[in-house]
């Protein structure tokens, strides 16, 4: 069995926050394992692992993703946490303000994180704001913090229920929990939570959760990058329009490059000989001569990757 690497680092986050992974079950091999066991034998013909999660997450086989689990240690103001709550997926055991005396720890924004409210995006901010105005927006934060933690301390020190007094705290207020995902969930957390139009509170936990998700499964993250961060998808109406729109040649073009980039990677999982390689491209339904090809073919300039992939490019291509 593989022996499990622990990973201690503590992030920080905001001005007292931070996220720490606890533990976590499985990797990129846990993902794998799952999903032979569902496809069985012929996914061992599927090259190595890395194209496996490569197929998986290319084709939305999201279930194998789901056996890797992370458990994060967060803390966070109470607000960044009302927004991370709505992610109902995970498991959570949030610190007590019921059993528990609150601290006196609170979220105070840098003066670059003070904007005004977006005039296009009516959940956003945009903007730089004078610094008289800054500096009005610190001191509001801190005197509204510091003067309810007194209240409470002094209701607290009375005997008041805790359950009760706490609702005159801000929720600037920082909370802390424990966060139990599988990879799945926590890909679509991070898609939101990391995206630029997030609020920057929460963003730079996502971020930092998503250092953690590197390191655990890099062959997943490198496929979530590649299919769904930095992948494209078309409407019906979009393609409708490339149909319309894009030359035909330009379509022909890049179709003749994926038959000789096809032929190439072939010719490298198995090596040919040098009089079966025009056949092979031409089986790749390539048109050029033979002399053509040989001349293209000894510039060394042909890419290889993943044939599958290239195919199914090729099926989009031709569907247009």
């Amino acid at each position: 069995m593989k022996e499990k690497k622990l990973f201690k680092d503590t992030i920080k986050c905001l001005d007292k926050g931070f996220v720490r992974l606890v533990d976590y079950f499985g990797g990129d091999d846990a993902i794998v394992q799952a999903a032979r066991v569902s496809y069985g034998k012929g996914t061992r013909k599927v090259s190595q692992d890395r194209g496996l999660i490569r197929y998986l997450m290319r084709h939305r086989h999201t279930t194998p993703f789901e056996m890797v689990e992370f458990k994060f240690h967060c803390k966070m103001p109470i607000f960044v946490a009302r927004q991370w709550i709505r992610h109902r997926t995970a498991n959570i055991n949030e610190y007590s303000l019921r059993y528990s005396k609150a601290r006196d720890e609170f979220y105070y924004p840098d003066p670059e994180h003070i904007q005004f409210q977006s005039a296009l995006n009516k959940q956003g901010r945009s903007g730089k704001v004078p610094k008289k105005l800054t500096d009005k927006v610190q001191q509001y934060f801190h005197e509204i913090s510091e003067r309810s933690f007194e209240m409470y301390q002094e209701l607290n020190e009375a005997g008041l229920a805790r359950e009760l007094i706490r609702g005159i705290l801000p929720v600037n207020l920082y909370t802390e929990w424990y966060w139990k995902n599988d990879l799945h969930n926590l890909l679509h957390f991070i898609s939101l939570r990391s995206d630029s139009h997030a609020q920057y509170e929460i963003r730079v936990y996502s971020d930092a959760m998503a250092d953690f998700v590197k390191k655990v499964a890099p062959h997943a993250w490198e496929a979530y990058q590649d299919y769904e961060v930095r992948g494209l998808r078309f409407s019906r109406i979009e393609q409708n329009m490339l149909n319309q729109h894009l030359p035909n040649r330009v379509i022909d073009d890049i179709l003749e490059d994926l038959a000789y980039q096809v032929t190439a990677t072939l010719h490298k999982n198995k090596p040919r000989e040098d009089h079966e390689l025009y056949p092979l491209y031409r089986k790749q339904e390539g048109h050029d001569t033979e002399d053509d090809f040989q001349l293209k073919w000894e510039s060394g300039e042909i890419q290889t990757g993943n044939v599958r992939e290239m195919r199914e490019f090729k099926s989009k291509l031709q569907s247009l």
